[in-house]
């Protein structure tokens, strides 16, 4: 009977640390990680959460504290770890603003939901933070603006390039000519 007790508590312990693997290979592979208190939020209010969260290609999970715990020392953020106190889930995303952005969004209409701390892009970042972070666009988003940035200029000097002409065509565009006299005079 101890033999099958030895046993089973064995297949436990290697349950769990494959457990903190996993989601220690999972938080480091994502781009960035928010840390939420769920506690007050009814069932009908976590399956709107997921929905808005999926729409975003963000994971939304729960996770014992002690798994959290050990895989977020494992990969060095004790700090992160201290913060695994109550009835916790992370969210973790791709896009290192998504899931800021949406559980922030989330969060002002809920208040039972609060945002507690983070990890984007393996530096840890508080509430605060997220807050900011959730007022970016999304990595699309942010791309098309730069991308507008670079072309402002070169359409700005196209569409110069056009009214020149198109005043020079009109006759409204007089090109100087330096008098010859003046200058053979000199």
């Amino acid at each position: 009977m101890k033999e099958e007790v030895d046993r089973m508590n064995k297949d436990i312990l290697a349950q769990k640390e494959a457990d903190v693997i996993a989601l220690s290979e999972k938080m480091e592979s994502a781009s960035s990680i928010v840390l939420v208190e769920y506690r007050g939020l009814s069932v009908k209010e976590v399956t709107e959460l997921r929905r808005a969260l999926r729409e975003e290609d963000v994971e939304f999970k729960v996770y014992r504290n002690a798994i959290a715990r050990r895989a977020a020392e494992k990969l060095g953020h004790e700090d992160f770890a201290k913060t695994l106190v109550g009835p916790n889930a992370l969210a973790f995303g791709k896009d290192p603003v998504a899931p800021a952005r949406v559980l922030a969004k989330f969060a002002k209409k809920h208040e039972a939901l609060v945002l507690k701390t983070g990890i984007v892009d393996g530096a840890m970042v508080d509430e605060a933070t997220i807050q900011k972070l959730s007022a970016l666009p999304n990595k699309e988003g942010m791309l098309a603006k730069f991308a507008s940035c670079l072309n402002a200029p070169v359409i700005k000097f196209a569409m110069t390039v056009k009214a020149l002409a198109e005043a020079k065509e009109n006759g409204s565009v007089k090109t100087e000519e330096a008098p010859a006299t003046e200058e053979a005079a000199a």
